[in-house]
């Protein structure tokens, strides 16, 4: 999703979201973090790592090779023109390889991820 938000505003806006939605922010990752801790830039980017542990417990009870897939990821990344888009695989998508072994179980709980993760970036590139 392109937005009008600049990188930082866009990082916060997401944070702020996950909470929102009752989420939690798990793991953050930043290659432009690490690199500007070496005295050089590159376009911001930052993975974020969103899950909790009810869903972890579910997933974990459909599918234990769907483990590694956990938490799912946004990923935040700066435009050119100083504008950032955020990015993300859905749900769904994430644990469609584990769907043989995780049945009907991981399938609802993948939809219901869809809608989190959906309403967490409607709030975070709302204007």
């Amino acid at each position: 999703m392109p937005t009008t938000h600049a990188y930082q505003d866009l990082v916060d806006r997401v944070k702020t979201a996950v909470k929102a939605e009752g989420m939690l922010l798990v793991t953050q990752a930043s290659a432009s973090a690490g690199a500007k801790g070496r005295g050089l830039k590159i376009p911001g980017n930052r993975i974020i790592g969103v899950y909790r542990n009810d869903y972890a417990i579910r997933m974990l009870e459909a599918s234990i090779a769907a483990g590694i897939e956990a938490p799912v990821r946004f990923y935040v990344t700066e435009n050119k023109d100083q504008t950032a888009t955020l990015s993300w695989k859905t749900p769904s998508f994430v644990f469609a390889p584990y769907m043989a072994e995780g049945g009907e179980a991981l399938s609802e709980l993948a939809q219901e991820l869809d809608g989190v993760f959906q309403t967490i970036a409607a709030k975070a590139v709302a204007n």
